[in-house]
């Protein structure tokens, strides 16, 4: 059973930096500590006016939701830097990185029965969401952040928006029509800036799981000239390459996220129920308290705050095929070769610019 997580929010001058572990449009990311306390935590910084609104609105947002699926917010502070004005977010720190690092971490792509468990947890969060009326807006591997006990928690919602509900409950939904999130992983009527509701979060989700399965981002082989091919996710008829290893369970949930018609996507509600999450696969029904060689703690698997960024490789007690990917350490030259060739530079997800609308 989840618990509530309770952090005190440090006091002016309190706190101190730590190191640099990750950047983005917005600003930059720090380890931080509280020096009354001793508690970690980790602070979003930034100066810049496109930075101050989306960390603003990020807060707010944050502030407006309590959930063991979401990353949270532990304060703010407001303050003059250098004649300008700075602002710092406050936020929970979560050991384990995102899911970009951890599979990197992992040797690739990750395997089928974790890719389950992390996209149920992904669908909890966005329940959650969708029932506070609050569109993510670029949800990615990126931005889905991993504990040592392998809770998964939604974060970076420096795009994310309120939408109008002519209902509390139920009721029709007024599309907000601004541009906003990351290209590749952008749903079709985003792109072509019809707006969007709690649909393109789920064609997120379906790239995201994507991400997970091939340690690629969706439509990597294809993305070599960005604007044909942002017309082509927009105007075409096709969806992004499911993985070839799939089973017949992901290949149905991922199909169902990746409609291209928003009102035939599930909701969060029909995908939790959907037999990729409920169902087991053919080699056998699966629990996360029954796989033996899970790491009892953070230390066991060597990620730490560098986990946020960190292009390190893994170090050679973990050469080995290891249970959380499909995929062992020493093949990794030959898994992601694209990552080392110039001209498949546009393949990388941190060449996409995250668009933050104010």
């Amino acid at each position: 059973m989840a618990r509530n997580w309770r952090c005190a929010s440090p006091q002016p001058g309190e706190w101190m930096k730590g190191k640099l572990v990750g950047s983005g449009s917005f600003g930059v990311v720090h380890l931080a500590m509280n020096k009354a306390t001793g508690a970690l935590f980790v602070v979003k910084s930034a100066q810049s006016e496109a930075g101050l609104r989306s960390l603003e609105n990020e807060a707010n947002i944050l502030e407006s939701l309590n959930s063991p699926h979401i990353v949270h917010c532990i304060g703010r502070e407001s303050n003059g830097a250098n004649g300008g004005k700075e602002f710092n977010l406050f936020l929970e720190y979560v050991a384990g990185g995102s899911l970009s690092d951890v599979a990197e971490k992992f040797g690739g792509a990750l395997d089928e029965r974790v890719i389950r468990l992390y996209t149920r947890e992904i669908l909890l969060g966005l329940k959650h969401l969708h029932k506070n009326g609050i569109v993510h807006c670029d949800l990615k591997c990126k931005n889905v952040l991993l504990g040592s006990s392998g809770d998964v928690k939604l974060a970076d919602f420096g795009c994310a928006k309120r939408l109008n509900c002519s209902k509390t409950n139920g009721g029709s939904m007024q599309s907000s029509k601004s541009f906003a999130g990351t290209p590749l992983w952008m749903a079709p009527e985003v792109l072509r800036n019809e707006g969007f509701d709690f649909a393109a979060d789920i064609w997120s989700l379906g790239c995201t799981v994507i991400e997970m399965a091939t340690s690629r981002p969706p439509w990597g082989d294809e993305a070599l000239n960005p604007m044909a091919f942002m017309m082509k996710i927009a105007r075409s008829n096709e969806i992004p390459q499911f993985p070839h290893e799939f089973s017949k369970e992901g290949l149905d949930f991922l199909a169902k996220c990746l409609e291209r018609n928003p009102k035939k996507r599930w909701k969060t509600e029909e995908l939790l129920n959907h037999p990729f999450i409920l169902g087991t696969l053919e080699r056998g029904s699966f629990k996360k308290e029954e796989w033996a060689c899970s790491p009892a703690s953070i230390l066991d698997v060597g990620i730490c705050e560098e986990g946020y960024e960190s292009d390190e490789s893994v170090g050679g007690e973990f050469r080995k095929r290891i249970p959380f990917s499909s995929r062992c350490c020493e093949e990794r030259k030959s898994i992601m070769p694209w990552k080392h060739q110039p001209e498949s530079d546009f393949l990388l997800s941190g060449n996409w610019i995250t668009v933050r609308s104010g």
